[in-house]
């Protein structure tokens, strides 16, 4: 590959010759073009050129080619200043967010978004976005973050001899990680005068501690939270927040601030991702949130908190699934949410909370003008524990499949609708507890709800004797 690197560098060298011979060729072009359009458009005659005229023509096309030349090498000089510049700014706000002081890391903060902003071309403004993300990544422990020492000793047994160990402690840390998020927010609101909504973001594995990004924008082709941890004594803020990038994930994020919002929140993104996150914090709220795009997974995510809510969201995405999902905590409400995408899925998913209501949502959509109707409403080996409503809701769409599922509590679909092709219960591990309205008289169940005979029988039990 050697040939490679060398042809590489005499290409390199030799692009400035290109520049210029494409400049000279371009301009004889253009005199060219201009004399031929006089010629034809307004009937320009061509007269035999004494030796003064051609003198003239002659200078006047090498003052042009020297003009091009020197625009070409112009251009070049001022690109090239531009990079050192950059690299020179770059290098000493890099150094500062580097520094043990933390009064030099919070200058270095602003410093990289200063450099961001002056430098508006996309890769440069990229390598500063990626420096400030990187920071939020490195390790940190909240418990250390306002502290002012600069390491911590611990004792630990190894083989029956005492261990020390020293970490060093990037002390006073919390107010330059803080800094960084209020950066980062502030340049993706609307208001801001350099906009970073165009950047990819990469929280991978980063610590944020009491994070607004309330009224954000993230509209690049990536942003990542994985494994992120959302922690603080106030709140995690997402209300208002707009994903309209590819690809957004919180895949394995653990989010313990005492409140969590995404209220009105929209996640137009090809792909959303929550699969495996877990929300332990006393409050969760959805309400409002918009998911369209291909996919919207919230694949074995878990909710202990007490109360989370998703009121009026709306789940717009092709597949929306929930599968392996845990519900736990006292209460989870999809109250007045729709369903509305070819596929929604809580294959065996763990509805746990001491209530759990659906009350007048729609699962599925019906076929209408421009849109068409969902294919499969998927609960099949879900557990109903507790007290689970799905009373006033509307069930459509062609297949609604509660197959094998675990109803063991106050599981109640009084005056739910019906509408989907097919409605099946068939199989259940349990039957304890569930309420339809067809109940004290089975000539009012739609002919559409399996099986029949009603109600199901649960797996393993004896068939009622002669």
């Amino acid at each position: 590959m050697r040939w490679w690197g060398r042809l590489g560098r005499r290409m390199h060298r030799a692009a400035l010759l290109f520049a210029v011979l494409g400049a000279v060729i371009g301009g004889l072009a253009v005199a060219g073009l201009t004399w031929w359009l006089l010629w034809l458009g307004l009937g320009a005659k061509a007269e035999t050129p004494n030796q003064v005229d051609l003198t003239r023509i002659a200078l006047s096309v090498t003052a042009g080619a020297g003009g091009a030349v020197a625009l070409v090498v112009a251009y070049r000089r001022q690109r090239d200043l531009e990079r050192g510049r950059f690299a020179e700014l770059f290098g000493a706000a890099a150094r500062q967010l580097g520094d043990d002081d933390p009064a030099v890391r919070l200058a270095g903060v602003y410093a990289m978004a200063g450099v961001a902003d002056e430098f508006s071309a996309p890769v440069r403004r990229q390598q500063c976005v990626d420096v400030l993300c990187g920071y939020l990544r490195l390790p940190y422990e909240p418990d250390d973050g306002a502290n002012h020492l600069i390491s911590r000793a611990e004792t630990a047994q190894e083989s029956g001899r005492e261990i020390e160990r020293v970490y060093r402690i990037r002390h006073n840390d919390r107010e330059v990680r803080g800094t960084i998020v209020r950066v980062i927010a502030d340049h993706l609101r609307p208001y801001s005068e350099a906009s970073w909504s165009r950047c990819d973001f990469d929280f991978t594995g980063g610590v944020l501690e009491n994070a607004d990004f309330e009224a954000t924008e993230f509209g690049g082709r990536w942003t990542t939270f994985a494994r992120a941890r959302f922690v603080g004594d106030r709140f995690t803020d997402f209300n208002r927040a707009r994903f309209t990038g590819h690809h957004v994930t919180f895949r394995d994020a653990t989010f313990t601030a005492p409140i969590v919002n995404f209220e009105n929140t929209e996640f137009r993104t090809a792909r959303t991702t929550f699969d495996g996150v877990t929300f332990e914090s006393p409050r969760t709220c959805f309400d409002e949130a918009k998911f369209a795009g291909a996919h919207t997974g919230f694949v074995g995510a878990r909710f202990v908190g007490a109360r989370t809510s998703w009121r009026s969201a709306a789940f717009q995405a092709e597949l929306t699934s929930f599968a392996q999902a845990t519900l736990d905590g006292e209460r989870v409400s999809f109250e007045h949410a729709a369903f509305s995408g070819q596929r929604v899925a809580f294959t065996a998913a763990q509805l746990y909370a001491t209530a759990v209501t659906f009350e007048e949502a729609e699962l599925g959509a019906a076929p209408r003008l421009r849109r068409r109707t969902t294919r499969e409403i998927d609960f099949v080996g879900a557990e109903f524990h507790g007290a689970v409503s799905f009373a006033r809701s509307t069930i459509a769409g062609h297949t609604a499949d509660f197959r094998e599922g675990d109803f063991f509590g106050e599981i109640s679909f009084t005056a739910t609708r019906f509408t989907a092709g097919e409605t099946h219960f068939d199989r259940p591990k349990a039957w304890v507890g569930v309420r339809f309205d067809w109940d004290d008289n089975l000539t009012r169940k739609p002919q559409s709800v399996n099986p029949n005979p009603w109600p199901p029988v649960p797996e393993g039990t004896p068939a009622p004797s002669a």
